[in-house]
């Protein structure tokens, strides 16, 4: 009898999220766009953001690679699990999360691996953006999200909706990257800046004020990119990560245990 997965054994979506550098990349432009998500209040009430923005990456990414690569059984377990953590903060804030904010949170994980899979690999195919969608779409099934789209190409059109009504420049925002700069560093925070503006849209650029200096963009993509053809890129990694989180990036190489 063979093992049934969430998510079969040769889709894209193992693939993208199998490799530390699209996960880093797909974090670096959430945490971007969920800066200005009118919700971000939610992520400061528990403190855990602000005070760990880092920690917070990892532990969500954990959740996330734990779907991609389990057992059905043990991926739909953990989504239980995440399902409950919200409604306890729920019940201690004495509010309810907006059903606009899951799906929210839900379109970037389906937007940033795509975009991420894209700048530093290839193009993908309708058929694999499908499948991108079909997977998250089932994690906010599970979960028990309302409101979500039945199909790919209704789900861009709720994505444009998202980015013209559900984002806004806050104290939150100018909080979130103060925090970021603080525990990254300023070289370590100004390559965040750099990895963020190959990834997000237009409307989080000029909300967030981000130039298009797309020559210093590129070009330090395309020596990532050759770092990587000649084999050396763990050693840019080595160079610019926090000494915490090294062997933990390290470890978004190979797939969860």
């Amino acid at each position: 009898m063979s093992t049934e997965y969430f998510v079969h054994k040769n889709s894209i979506v193992r693939k993208i999220w199998g490799k530390s550098d699209t996960i880093i990349f797909i974090f670096a432009g959430a945490s971007a766009e969920f800066a200005l998500n009118k919700a971000v209040d939610w992520l400061y009430f528990t403190g855990k953001l602000p005070k760990d923005p880092l920690g917070r990456l990892f532990s969500t990414v954990a959740y996330a690679r734990l779907i991609v690569f389990a057992e059905k059984e043990s991926a739909i377990k953990a989504i239980s699990s995440m399902a409950a953590i919200h409604s306890q903060v729920e019940t201690n804030r004495q509010a309810k999360i907006p059903d606009w904010a899951y799906r929210d949170v839900l379109f970037m994980l389906i937007v940033y691996s795509i975009k991420s899979f894209e700048v530093l690999e290839r193009k993908l195919t309708i058929e694999e953006k499908k499948e991108v969608f079909d997977v998250f779409n089932r994690v906010g099934l599970l979960m028990g999200l309302k409101g979500l789209p039945s199909n790919y190409e209704e789900w861009q059109s709720m994505r444009q909706e998202h980015l013209s009504q559900n984002m806004k420049y806050s104290y939150y925002t100018d909080d979130l990257f103060r925090q970021y700069r603080k525990h990254l560093g300023l070289v370590r925070y100004r390559i965040l800046l750099e990895v963020q503006r190959n990834v997000i849209p237009v409307e989080v650029k000029e909300m967030l004020r981000i130039k298009n200096t797309m020559f210093i963009s590129n070009m330090g993509l395309s020596l990532y990119k050759l770092a990587k053809a000649l084999n050396i890129d763990s050693i840019l990694k080595a160079m610019v990560l926090p000494a915490n989180y090294k062997e933990k990036v390290k470890a978004l190489d190979n797939p969860p245990e």
